[in-house]
């Protein structure tokens, strides 16, 4: 038989095909070969049929000839684009037969019957790290992060990613392009997985439990970091100093530290940062924007976490508490800093006096004691104040607000110091000591006034007791 070499173009790829082993086309159907006798000349794949070897040069040719009207995004079959396009519309014509639930492809029906079946949810195992996953293909994708190879590279900043879809997505933040938007709330977002993993929010939806404390998340890949948590487990360790992390993103981040590396800058004012959480928190300084508000007082914060330590002012929760005193702090951070108290350590000096203290913020107040800075103005008299809190003190004899109430009477004061004095009217409590003659008095002023009598000492009350608190917060800081 004649051996016979065809060429046709696909794109800018050229086809060849041996047909030594050539069927008549009229009694093969579609098959134009016998067994797989078309072959790439790129890779040197082999297929059976013409239209299979066609689809697979495209892959070579980067032609995607069917593109979506909403984001831009290409298909090498028509069939993809339609499937594509229900991420749009939200059309879910699969539907589980179980719960009713119902989804844009047949694959993912199948991943989901799982559920109900008792079958393994990730029957695709790593045999190196022994990760599962629920697709074959996925399992094939992670096998390169073992191997290392990054095939496909941005073009603008070097980056390099194991698939082409995470370098589209990539690429979507040099472009600052978000074809992926909410229909609940408009929120835009650069890639499909961002918009899914969000609309959780709007649903409360959160179906990943955990088994040992009841917690549950809205992604099954928070529950995985989370059950780490209980089990101690950090695989990932720092090779600098040795410390260890849940998860790589944490190393990652981590290892700026010795690295010194900000790749987050403000466009505003040239200011890096490490993470762009924090860069994010950053640009609400420039807008002025202060998204969230207390909804028992109405006071709006830039952000999120700071909100939800406000919030806790009014619930009087102080989940954290000190194992050598008992005293109780609403965030961990408070206690950390408490803790040093005890232990002595103080790793925030200043470079003027050499002065140190126990956290950074008792610094940064110190430090306007050396420039004589008052930032904190009161609008309704002009007076400065060198911490956010006088000036809070200060503005309640403006408007007369006496938030701290005594739960027995009812009495009310400016500051919670002023009810905790006044408890002791109460309780009996005589804490401030002489150490003279041994008496007991339920203030300091008291104590003060009494001292004179064993002294020849002159001052005033107030200018004595005003020295001593001086000396007691040298001491204490």
């Amino acid at each position: 038989m004649q051996h016979l070499i065809l060429s046709e173009s696909v794109g800018n790829v050229q086809l060849k095909v041996d047909r030594r082993h050539c069927r008549d086309s009229s009694s093969s159907g579609n098959t134009n070969m016998d067994g797989k006798s078309l072959s790439c000349n790129v890779c040197g794949k082999k297929f059976k049929y013409n239209s299979h070897l066609k689809r697979h040069l495209m892959i070579h040719s980067g032609e995607r000839p069917y593109s979506c009207e909403n984001c831009g995004k290409g298909f090498r079959q028509s069939n993809d684009l339609t499937v594509h396009m229900r991420i749009h519309t939200g059309e879910t014509p699969h539907l589980c037969k179980v719960c009713g639930k119902g989804f844009s492809v047949t694959s993912v029906l199948k991943i989901h019957m799982r559920t109900h079946t008792g079958e393994r949810e990730k029957p695709f195992t790593c045999t190196i790290c022994r990760k599962s996953f629920r697709h074959k293909g996925s399992l094939s994708l992670h096998m390169k992060v073992h191997s290392g190879k990054k095939t496909f590279s941005c073009k603008l900043c070097g980056k390099g990613f194991f698939i082409k879809s995470r370098l589209t997505d990539h690429t979507r933040i040099h472009t600052g392009e978000k074809p992926f938007s909410c229909k609940t709330c408009n929120k835009s977002f650069s890639c499909n997985q961002s918009l899914t993993a969000h609309a959780k929010v709007h649903s409360s939806e959160r179906p990943y439990s955990c088994e040992t404390c009841g917690k549950r998340f809205r992604h099954s890949g928070s529950l995985t970091f989370h059950l780490k948590t209980h089990s101690g487990q950090k695989p990932f360790s720092c090779e600098v100093c040795g410390k260890h992390f849940i998860a790589s993103r944490a190393l990652t981040v981590h290892m700026r530290t010795h690295t010194g590396e900000r790749p987050f800058s403000c466009t505003t004012c040239g200011k890096s940062f490490s993470l762009k959480c924090i860069l994010k928190d950053h640009m609400t300084t420039h807008s002025g924007e202060r998204p969230f508000s207390c909804q028992t007082c109405g006071k709006s914060f830039r952000l999120k976490r700071s909100l939800q330590v406000h919030v806790k002012t009014h619930t009087g929760e102080k989940p954290y508490f000190c194992e050598l005193c008992g005293k109780r702090f609403s965030t961990k951070h408070s206690l950390d800093a408490h803790m040093r108290i005890h232990s002595g350590v103080r790793p925030f000096s200043c470079q003027k006096c050499a002065k140190s203290f126990t956290n950074k913020s008792s610094l940064t107040i110190h430090m306007r004691m050396h420039t004589d800075s008052r930032p904190y103005r009161c609008t309704t008299c002009g007076k400065s104040f060198n911490k956010t809190y006088a000036l809070t003190v200060h503005k309640r004899s403006h408007t007369g607000e006496k938030p701290f109430h005594c739960d027995l009477c009812g009495k009310a004061f400016t500051r919670s110091s002023g009810v905790t004095n006044h408890m002791r009217v109460h309780t009996g409590s005589r804490p401030f000591v002489c150490g003279t003659c041994g008496k007991s008095f339920k203030s300091s002023s008291n104590l003060f006034s009494h001292m004179h009598t064993h002294t020849a000492d002159r001052r005033s009350p107030s200018m004595a007791m005003w020295q001593w608190r001086n000396r007691q917060s040298r001491h204490s800081n």
